[in-house]
């Protein structure tokens, strides 16, 4: 798969807790922070303090090869206890011309939640581009690899997304089991 066409990766786990105690673990985007490893701290911006449309945070990351950076996300979808996306932007610039526009994210992710049996189905879903990304530089030195390095690339953000999912099915059984027990 090429970077132009939009590449996609989905994991997905059942949690043995209400949707509401999911909401509440994937909303905090705090939490992510702690359970990924490539995102290491994140800040909302412009006094806002929980998601909702058009709000904006800070996302400050770091790879073993690519080093650190921050992005800006905006909150692009909201529905209550179902689905919650943002798109990732470039303001400063880093792959290119700065790309503060959420219309033209270098990323887009999003967590959808669903009933399912006694617990909530969760899906976290990352599509890359259409906007340029730390891939694009890699691509740009060796774009007869342009293939290669999606794949390892997408390899890499499912690796990181499952313990980001696992990590909030352990959290919120945990807290499930408190609650029953």
């Amino acid at each position: 798969m090429r970077y132009a066409e939009g590449p996609r990766v989905c994991c997905d786990v059942h949690i043995a807790a209400d949707p509401s105690r999911v909401w509440a673990l994937v909303t905090d985007i705090g939490l992510s922070a702690r359970l990924s490893p490539e995102l290491q701290r994140v800040e909302w911006l412009d006094g806002a303090e929980e998601p909702a449309v058009g709000a904006r945070f800070a996302g400050y990351n770091r790879h073993r090869m690519a080093g650190e950076w921050w992005t800006v996300s905006y909150v692009v979808r909201l529905e209550e206890r179902r689905v919650f996306g943002w798109a990732v932007t470039d303001p400063e610039g880093r792959y290119g011309d700065p790309a503060p526009d959420p219309a033209k994210p270098l990323a887009t992710w999003r967590y959808e939640l669903a009933p399912e049996g006694p617990g909530t189905r969760l899906r976290q879903l990352a599509r890359i581009g259409p906007g340029r990304s730390g891939l694009n530089l890699v691509i740009d030195r060796t774009p007869e690899r342009e293939e290669q390095i999606v794949a390892f690339r997408l390899a890499e953000l499912r690796t990181n997304m499952e313990a980001t999912l696992y990590g909030i099915k352990a959290l919120a059984e945990e807290a499930d089991r408190g609650l029953s027990g």
